[in-house]
């Protein structure tokens, strides 16, 4: 059985004294970025961290993202072009050891208002294998952090490590941490932009709100099922596994491009045998063959779950929330939810 293993206590108040970094420096006036046109000029390194600059800017920010749709975003490479825009940004949003190109774009900036996400929150580490059976489920809903029912980065040969902790950095699927970032990130524009702050406490509000009913919908949708487990291709989803007492078991780490060994899809075969697993995930932004091969061997049918990473024609929601929901959806009915 995998034990949760978090961040040590030294890494976590590292965490937060770069979070507090980030906020003093951005208090005071904003950059020439910001004279030109008014707003502040925010720069987001991808999907999850743009929706919530929009949401909590509102009309006083204007906000860009390195990565486009479509792009997936390990694979984003910086032009020199993108590193001389991102040095024009009053804020730049991003989650470190994500994006190893955007890290060095970051450095190179100059920029003084960065902020790092993965400050604002706890990250934890999860790896592909995290498989664990979670006794007592039906009707407990979700377990608390910290009592152990998490998924740890322990599982032979399939920790996948991002960051030197080997923290995974999927936290925006965790709609309680994402509402933890957004918080950070709220009190960012506040001292950023002070002429504004009351609108940004406002906005901050509004959407934590709607993350915490999100929350809600998980935690009732998924309470009672035939199975906890899944099966998907990227390892993006430990942190909703552990929120909602679910077992995530992926073909491949947190890099969605990674291959699987031969032994591993043996042992995913014998896991969707023994758990009743009715269905193999995979993504938009990533390839299905090896979702498609291991359904085809194990007879097993095929769905989208979505790790929000970039919005397409293709994914099934306009955004955020709408493609959560469809998530919660799919799991639903992956599950066999009652």
């Amino acid at each position: 059985m995998n034990v949760r293993r978090l961040i040590p206590t030294a890494a976590l108040t590292a965490a937060a004294a770069l979070g507090a970094t980030a906020l003093t420096a951005c208090s005071g006036t904003a950059g020439p970025a910001a004279a030109e046109d008014g707003k502040l000029h925010v720069t987001a390194s991808f999907y999850p961290l743009q929706y919530l600059a929009e949401q909590i800017g509102g009309g006083h920010v204007k906000v860009d993202t390195l990565t486009k749709p479509g792009v997936e975003p390990h694979d984003l490479e910086i032009t020199p072009k993108q590193t001389g825009r991102l040095a024009e940004s009053d804020v730049i949003f991003y989650l470190k050891t994500l994006q190893p190109a955007v890290d060095k774009a970051v450095e190179q900036s100059g920029v003084k208002n960065v902020v790092d996400a993965a400050t604002l929150t706890k990250l934890e580490a999860h790896s592909a294998g995290g498989h664990e059976k979670h006794e007592g489920h039906e009707g407990e809903g979700h377990a608390a952090e910290g009592e152990g029912a998490g998924h740890a980065a322990e599982a032979e040969g399939h920790d996948h490590a991002h960051g030197e902790a080997g923290e995974d950095p999927h936290v925006w699927l965790d709609p309680a941490k994402y509402a933890e970032i957004a918080k950070g990130f709220g009190a960012v524009l506040e001292k950023a932009d002070p002429d504004h702050a009351a609108d940004y406490r406002k906005n901050t509000a509004e959407l934590t709100a709607k993350l915490g009913a999100l929350d809600t919908e998980f935690k009732d949708g998924l309470k009672n099922t035939a199975s906890r487990t899944f099966i998907t291709t990227h390892s993006a989803f430990g942190y909703l596994a552990e929120r909602y007492g679910l077992d995530q078991e992926g073909i491949s780490g947190v890099d969605p491009e990674a291959e699987p060994s031969p032994a591993r899809m043996k042992e995913l075969q014998a896991v969707a045998k023994k758990d009743n697993v009715t269905t193999v995930f995979f993504e938009t932004l990533a390839s299905d063959k090896t979702a498609k091969s291991l359904a085809r061997d194990t007879g097993l049918t095929t769905d989208v779950l979505d790790p929000l990473e970039g919005i397409t024609d293709k994914s099934q929601g306009a955004d955020y929330f709408e493609v959560m929901r469809s998530n919660l959806k799919n799991l639903q009915k992956a599950l066999g939810s009652k």
